[in-house]
């Protein structure tokens, strides 16, 4: 079995080297003297000599016009296709995953980062970076679409061989083999990339403190050294495990299952990625910054990739370990001694990568969150965002509280933690007031039969209570359909569940996370400038399977380019013109 390549070129070493090229020995090895400096000249003359070596730097796939080609002939109804560089593997089902040497069609290229592709039945995002386009676009597929064909019956057969493979091992333990020596390779390639990053990039920019703040340095580089320490770490343990004379007899499940709690240290590097790439191109968009960069690049030997493709490999690497797994337990009988443990191992980093996600997901949530608090007028008491990060359910209820037991309209938004309600404008429908807040750390929920209520002394229909633990505070919460009640009765189960999770996960935010996602929702909404809350944009902080852009991307760009892709429907479209249902 060939060996797959690394994603972003950690495991897809070229047969040479790129030449180091006398401009970047601009960026001095440690010991260099003050006397070499003064040779090689003033910054600008590294600056124009980088600018003429031809070199290119950030976006493989060209500049603008050859983006704006690619697109025109999309429109004209051409068929493009490109040509995988390196693998590209995802547990992310927006995403399109495929390895070196596939084609894709390429199918929109709006975005110069990334484009929406298909092979065959499959369709997804893919970075831009990964692909080449190819020579000539006119070529038929039906060789590539046969090629791919044999390939496939060839795995096919393979793993129905029960015989021997050549003349050593039986076909599974041969597979096996090839699988850890797969798995011990791309782990010592990923210290070399890990080392280039911490050794090429960060120790060069720590020289030049008139370039980069240390602030600056954290965001773009988040706590890659850290990692590096780790799997430094890791890998002497895998080592330990492998047998070099037979290595179909290694034994390394056990070490995913000891370190699986030190891969969590992943979840930081994934939250902070994103604002990584936002601070690395504002910098990017200086040319001083463009040339330092691939001078640093150039003196470590790194290969031809910008600094937000080698960024992305630790994301990309957390994401293959499952796959890796998968495939060593694939080839590995259940009588070996490894079994039970490369099983457990595969589960344990799926929840490592599941866990991550997740964590992810809810901090991408929390500036959603503050920008709808943003937008409620006459707000009261804490943030939002000092208790809570989720928002589980909404919808329009009638509240009864004691003792008037007057009937009330109400929109209410279900927080972990906390439930918020708001009353609406009487002209403005799309506008809410905020009215309270029912604190669901002390609050108990209780299932209502139709008919007369002891507290209040009524008869109510589709109703729940909400009764404190603490005090004598009693609400009573009404739908106007049993299904709508049974809805919100999953909703506090929710709820409730979600608070558990994180207190056994031990999820929180920080509070540079609240301030700063109160301080970007209070940019967006100007002195002066109308603030309202339309149900789409609810609907939008629950929806969870609209696809969207890899979060890699801008938020701002996440949202312009994820709904084309969306179907509408004429009833969805009617229901965005009424910001509310009635």
């Amino acid at each position: 079995m060939t060996s797959a390549p690394e994603v972003i070129g950690a495991m897809h070493q070229p047969k040479q080297t790129p030449p180091l090229s006398p401009v970047s020995a601009a960026v001095l090895p440690d010991g260099a003297s003050d006397k070499a400096a003064d040779e090689l000249g003033s910054e600008d003359d590294l600056y124009e000599d980088l600018r003429g070596s031809g070199h290119r730097f950030g976006h493989p796939g060209g500049g603008g016009g050859e983006q704006l080609a690619i697109n025109e002939l999309i429109s004209d109804g051409s068929v493009v296709f490109a040509e995988a560089l390196w693998d590209h593997v995802t547990m992310d089902v927006q995403e399109l995953g495929f390895k070196a040497g596939d084609v894709i069609e390429v199918v929109d290229a709006t975005d110069k980062e990334w484009w929406w592709g298909r092979i065959m039945d499959s369709e997804g995002w893919f970075p831009a970076s990964f692909v080449r386009l190819r020579v000539n676009q006119d070529e038929p597929m039906e060789e590539y679409l046969a090629h791919l064909g044999e390939i496939q019956a060839l795995d096919e057969g393979q793993a129905s061989l029960g015989s021997l493979s050549g003349p050593g091992l039986p076909c599974k333990e041969q597979m096996r083999t090839n699988v850890i020596n797969e798995i011990m390779s791309t782990e010592q390639d990923y210290i070399k990339h890990l080392k280039d990053i911490c050794e090429g990039y960060i120790k060069q920019c720590r020289k030049r403190t008139d370039m980069f703040t240390e602030d600056q340095l954290r965001t773009i580089f988040g706590n890659i050294e850290d990692i590096y320490r780790f799997q430094r770490k890791f890998l002497k343990t895998l080592e330990k495990r492998f047998n070099k004379e037979q290595p179909h007899l290694s034994e390394i499940g056990c070490c995913f299952l000891e370190y699986q709690t030190d891969f969590q240290i992943y979840s930081e590097y994934c939250n902070n990625h994103p604002n990584a790439c936002v601070q690395l191109s504002k910098l990017m968009k200086v040319n001083k910054y463009v040339f330092f960069f691939e001078a640093c690049r150039l003196l470590q030997r790194m290969i031809d990739i910008s600094l937000d493709g080698f960024l992305l490999t630790p994301v990309q690497k957390i994401c293959k370990y499952p796959l890796q797994l998968a495939e060593l337990l694939k080839y590995t009988n259940p009588q070996h001694r490894d079994y039970k443990d490369v099983d457990a191992a595969l589960n344990a980093m799926k929840n490592v990568a599941r866990l991550i996600n997740e964590r992810k997901r809810r901090l991408e949530n929390i500036e959603k969150i503050a920008r709808w608090q943003s937008s409620i007028e006459d707000w009261e008491g804490e943030d939002v965002l000092s208790r809570s990060s989720e928002l589980i359910f909404s919808g329009e209820l009638t509240k009864l509280s004691q003792p008037q037991n007057k009937s009330q309209q109400r929109m209410f938004f279900l927080f972990d933690h906390q439930m918020i309600y708001c009353k609406k404008d009487l002209l403005r429908r799309d506008m809410l007031y905020y009215k309270g807040r029912l604190e669901m750390d002390h609050m108990e929920v209780i299932d209502l039969e139709d008919g007369r209520e002891k507290d209040f002394n009524i008869s109510v229909k589709n109703a729940l209570k909400l009764r404190s633990l603490n005090t004598e505070e009693i609400h009573i919460l009404c739908t106007k359909k049993p299904e709508q009640k049974a809805r919100w009765l999953r909703a506090f189960a929710d709820e409730r569940r979600q608070v558990l999770h994180d207190r056994e996960t031990g999820f929180s935010l920080t509070d540079l996370q609240k301030k700063q996602a109160m301080l970007n929702a209070c940019k967006s909404h100007p002195a002066g400038k109308p603030k309202a809350v339309t149900r789409p944009y609810c609907d939008f902080l629950l929806r969870q399977k609209h696809p969207s852009l890899p979060t890699a991307l801008p938020q701002q760009q996440v949202f312009m380019l994820a709904e084309p892709k969306r179907k509408t429907t004429f009833w969805h479209n009617i229901g965005r013109l009424t910001p509310f249902k009635k």
